[in-house]
């Protein structure tokens, strides 16, 4: 499967308020808005990545989607997010596995992860630049 494009799909209880929570709070930019004037739908850039944020939840809300959005500096938007009144679920830490990750919440309760990745992680190497690995058969 080749995948040209993704997005992450959110049905929120209030959608006003999580209009304005993704768009004005997280300051992410719009890609595309989309429905009726009244109740719009609206997509938002994640990076290389997309958040549709349109519609009402069928069941539940908040538990069955998650959201990692990678950042260049997790201290200075734990600053900037406490700030505005967020729901911190978890201070910035590194991790075992050598990210920096703070986990925040969403008016409905959606879970996000801001990771910082650091300049020296494998996650930044690109594979593609190394030299391919030759196996003998013999």
């Amino acid at each position: 499967m080749e995948v040209l494009s993704s997005r992450i799909l959110l049905r929120p209880a209030d959608l006003g308020e999580s209009h304005h929570f993704y768009r004005d709070v997280l300051g992410l930019a719009i890609y595309r808005e989309f429905g009726s004037p009244a109740d719009p739908g609206v997509v938002f850039f994640l990076g290389p990545g997309l958040l549709e944020v349109s519609g009402h939840p069928a069941g539940a809300v908040g538990h069955s989607v998650m959201i990692w959005l990678q950042v260049r500096d997790v201290h200075a938007e734990h600053e900037r997010l406490a700030a505005a009144g967020v729901r911190i679920l978890r201070e910035p830490a590194v991790e075992p596995w050598g990210l920096t990750e703070m986990w925040i919440e969403d008016p409905d309760g959606v879970r996000i992860v801001l990771v910082e990745v650091p300049a020296d992680h494998p996650i930044r190497r690109d594979p593609r630049l190394s030299p391919p690995t030759r196996i003998s058969l013999s």
